[in-house]
């Protein structure tokens, strides 16, 4: 029997189960990640993703399953966004992350739980996704992302998502995306406030946003973060993400979107 009989033996309309999915992964000896692609590219959906039809087609649920996008942190912002881009169904990424969860994170870091205390926290995101939808090929990078090695770790990347919680990895993480010609989605939080950047290669929209930075950390230090403001500014970015990757609306291209949720107001700032 072909993938192709197989296929339309047994998916209902255009959908396939998983317990069809995983009969097919045994049948034919594949692993996740091919068998979801072998079923997008015949033009059947996984039911997972059943509830992105009426805004993603199944064409372009395969164009976001072949991509591969970077997340550098993850932490408060890089967890949510990690959480989002495996249900979405983009196929390939690399989480860049050096530390391991402690007890602080447990307010407002997705990944961080009691029972990941300890972990690395680009692992506790590997482990994660593959809990959520194992068709999604991750790629663990245990470090901090820096000039020397910033090429490396973005080699085969066709998107960055900036969820570092300092200003110099932000702008090095700018400047390297940008020579290697590689959107960036910007997002930082702070407290109640939040902001959201989609930069294009050679348009150094944060090099303007920092342009009057002088050193450390930024004011998320001095106003900390609850659980809500990174759940917001994270959603936002990978609803950026996903733009991007399809070609499709309006990105917050050379404008800034200013998210203060003290006061339930969202701003766009022209950069």
């Amino acid at each position: 029997m072909s993938v192709r009989r197989f296929l339309a033996d047994n998916a209902d309309g255009e959908l396939l189960s998983w317990v069809d999915q995983r009969e097919m992964m045994s049948c034919f000896d594949l692993e996740c990640a091919k068998a979801e692609e072998l079923i997008l590219q015949e033009g059947y959906l996984p039911a997972r993703y059943q509830r992105n039809q009426q805004m993603i087609s199944t064409a372009q649920q395969l164009q976001l399953f072949q991509s591969k996008v970077a997340v550098v942190g993850c932490g408060g912002l890089g967890g949510y966004i990690l959480e989002e881009l495996a249900r979405l169904g983009v196929g390939q990424i690399v989480a860049i992350d050096p530390d391991v969860f402690e007890e602080h994170n447990l307010n407002r870091q997705l990944l961080s739980t009691i029972e990941t205390l300890g972990v690395a926290k680009a692992v506790a995101a590997e482990m994660r996704i593959a809990a959520i939808n194992p068709a999604v090929r991750v790629r663990p990078v245990k470090a901090a992302f820096d000039r020397e090695h910033g090429h490396e770790m973005l080699e085969g990347v066709g998107l960055v998502i900036d969820a570092v919680d300092n200003i110099k990895t932000r702008l090095e993480l700018a400047e390297i995306s940008g020579q290697l010609d590689i959107p960036l989605v910007h997002g930082a939080i702070a407290g109640w406030y939040g902001q959201v950047v989609t930069v294009y290669p050679g348009e150094g929209t944060l090099q303007k946003l920092y342009a009057n930075w002088s050193g450390g950390k930024g004011i998320e230090a001095g106003l900390g973060n609850p659980s809500f403001t990174p759940a917001v500014v994270a959603s936002l970015q990978v609803a950026e993400v996903c733009k991007v990757l399809l070609g499709q609306g309006d990105p917050l291209r050379n404008k800034m979107l200013s998210i203060n949720l003290l006061d339930m107001q969202f701003e766009e700032v022209p950069l």
